[in-house]
């Protein structure tokens, strides 16, 4: 059974392959062609996909729901109020009886180990929807997203990141390299990526000549990109240390000043929630952010995740 947990566990043609399907997804919703769509809602129909949720979410709860509606589930929301997990059952006991019921289960987490908790004890395949580690469902978004804007399979190109070393960047910088695209990721002095992730993209970079660099100069890491990529600097859980958090990334809010040192074309990406300490309205709302075509793109992230790990049971090549 293949259960997606991160960028890194996949090889660049499975990639690929969740790529193209989110795009040919994304044809078939917007064309509404009515035999498309009814072959498609045959597929899982009379199923239950689950959605075990211990964070809120807005783009991850709408976009998975919709997916599976689409291929004909039922999506169940599971929140953390709404089932025994962690309460009064083990962790092993909850997930036996839930993979037992359902096609898969999306898991919208904490901790990593949670989500190699579930893959080791589920009866039905994992999609990581979020841990503290990584975030997979969005960079397969973001990369569909660079696609159609950008087109990376035909240009050469820089991809800069400004802001915390997270799990968004942990994925995204591990899918891009993957796909030949160039990484510069710009974090405050004292703020390091994981060195599971800049083994893993020093390993990528050797086999395929992508560039990364690290460094805590954001004029550098600008500096002739094609995309600039940031995300929040108070991630959920940590509201506690704010004040501390944006007295770190002073300095590191992605504006027009520092955007006049990328690429003329440049594109403007943040995976939402926005708050202004990390970008401007100047930048946000202007004519190089793709922040909502990107957002939409979730749905067809999840609608590629769906037919890969669920209805294809892990083969990437039907």
């Amino acid at each position: 059974m293949r259960h997606l947990v991160s960028i890194k566990d996949l090889s660049s043609r499975e990639l690929e392959v969740l790529v193209d399907k989110a795009e040919e997804y994304k044809r078939i919703f917007k064309s509404q062609d009515a035999t498309e769509v009814q072959r498609n809602h045959l597929k899982l129909l009379g199923r239950t996909v689950a959605l075990i949720f211990s964070k809120r979410s807005t783009r991850t709860r709408i976009s998975t729901e919709g997916a599976a509606a689409f291929f004909g589930a039922q999506p169940m929301f599971l929140g953390k109020d709404d089932i025994q997990l962690g309460v009064n059952e083990s962790f092993y006991d909850t997930t036996k009886v839930v993979s037992s019921m359902v096609s898969c289960i999306f898991a919208r987490v904490n901790d990593h180990e949670e989500i190699l908790n579930l893959v080791e004890h589920s009866n039905a395949p994992i999609i990581n929807s979020l841990c503290n580690m990584y975030h997979p469902l969005q960079a397969i978004c973001d990369m569909l997203t660079i696609k159609e804007t950008l087109n990376y399979t035909r240009n050469k190109l820089k991809v800069a990141w400004i802001g915390d070393a997270n799990n968004v960047i942990n994925d995204m910088a591990i899918a891009c390299l993957k796909l030949g695209m160039d990484v510069a990721i710009s974090t405050p002095p004292g703020i390091e990526m994981s060195p599971i992730i800049v083994k893993a993209a020093e390993d990528i970079t050797k086999q395929n000549g992508s560039k990364l660099l690290l460094t805590h100069d954001s004029v550098q890491a600008c500096k002739d990109a094609h995309i600039l990529v940031t995300d929040t600097f108070v991630s959920m859980g940590e509201e506690y240390a704010k004040e501390a958090k944006l007295r770190q990334f002073k300095g590191f809010q992605i504006n027009q000043e520092l955007a006049q040192h990328a690429d003329s074309n440049y594109k403007f990406m943040h995976c939402l929630p926005r708050h202004t300490e990390e970008v401007t309205d100047e930048v946000f709302y202007s004519d190089h952010s793709i922040v909502f075509e990107e957002a939409e793109n979730r749905l067809y992230a999840a609608m590629a995740a769906i037919d890969v790990f669920v209805i294809n049971k892990g083969n990437f090549e039907i």
